[in-house]
């Protein structure tokens, strides 16, 4: 029982670290364009 009160408080901060990448990620604007990019990796140049 005693665990709980380590692990409840570290995943909610790992939900809030995960949560905290992911408005960074969308934020920053690294959604933008993702079609763009697989199809740079497959021209030619």
């Amino acid at each position: 029982m005693d665990i709980l009160f380590l692990l409840i408080p570290l995943s909610v901060i790992l939900v809030l670290a995960i949560l905290g990448g992911l408005w960074w990620a969308i934020y920053t604007g690294q959604f933008e364009d993702i079609e763009k990019e697989g199809e740079r990796i497959l021209q030619d140049d």
